[in-house]
């Protein structure tokens, strides 16, 4: 195995592996976002509820305080899992763009070597027409 295929490999492992990470940190966000529509939901059936009943209304302001709380937290928690997704995008296309570096230089490589074996055939073949000339 040439140093360039080693290289490709490499990157492509590497690419992989981002990958995995981008699509781990993207589940764990639309777990978090699910939180928050949850808690927006429970919010919604709090206040039918509270409208219903009147002893509820008394626990309303509290209630409606601390889901403010809660969801001021979860938005700040998937502002924190955007900035981690941003990050790992960046890293899988800069891996994705050394990969096809590499996977670029192993095709020149590759069309280098024919090119010399070209040459080296028609040398061969130049040398055998002058040698043929020559004794006949």
């Amino acid at each position: 195995m040439s140093w360039a295929e080693s290289l490709i490999k490499l990157s492509t492992y590497e690419a992989e592996v981002l990958q995995k990470r981008l699509g781990e940190i993207v589940d764990r966000r639309m777990a978090v976002e699910m939180r928050l529509t949850m808690l927006e939901a429970e919010g919604e059936a709090e206040a039918l509820f509270s409208a219903e009943e009147v002893a509820a209304g008394i626990y309303r302001a509290g209630f409606f305080e601390g889901l403010k709380v809660r969801k001021a937290k979860v938005r700040a928690e998937i502002d924190l899992i955007l900035v981690e997704e941003e990050g790992a995008r960046d890293a899988l296309a800069e891996a994705f763009e050394a990969q096809k570096k590499y996977e670029h230089i192993a095709q020149n490589i590759r069309v280098e070597a024919r090119r010399q074996a070209g040459r080296r055939e028609a040398a061969a073949l130049d040398e055998l027409g002058l040698r043929k000339r020559a004794a006949g």
